[in-house]
Order: structure tokens, then C-alpha cells, then sequence
């Protein structure tokens, strides 16, 4: 579910939404969510002052509060 929402809002934001790809690796305590996108993408996805990742981070904890995961978000180029 989580990994759906982010793939969606950043495919939303790219200009190559076809090479938004969203990967999750599990451990014991926290979840990160590796976000793949075209190197073109990749400062629209973070934002000036890193404001954007910043944003989707804030809606991920909310998930957190819910679920009692930790989440941790990555964004890599393609």
C-alpha cells in the first residue's frame, strides 16, 4: 500500500514516469523504500532544500502511527 501511494505521487511529479520503479527491502526494524527514477527526476523528487522527500516522508510516518512500522525512504537514479 505504501509502496503503491509512493510510486503513484512520483510518477505524478517525473517527467519519465515510466522509469519510477519502487523496491522494498524489509529488516527486523525498519522498512526502507527504495524510490528508482530516471537521473533527470531525481532533484524534481527531492525538491529544493529537499522539501518534496520531505513531504512524502511526513505522509509515510502518519502510516507509521497506524501500523507501527518504521519506514525509511530512498530515492536512486535508474
Amino acid at each position: 500500500m505504501i509502496a503503491d501511494f509512493v510510486a503513484q505521487f512520483a510518477r505524478l511529479i517525473a517527467s519519465y514516469p515510466e522509469d519510477i520503479r519502487v523496491e522494498i527491502k524489509d529488516s527486523d526494524e525498519i522498512t526502507e523504500i527504495v524510490l528508482y527514477a530516471n537521473q533527470a527526476d531525481i532533484g524534481k523528487l527531492i525538491g529544493k532544500e529537499g522539501k518534496m522527500i520531505g513531504a512524502i516522508k511526513t505522509v509515510i510516518s502518519g502510516c507509521k502511527a497506524k501500523d507501527g512500522v518504521s519506514y525509511r525512504i530512498n530515492v536512486e537514479a535508474v
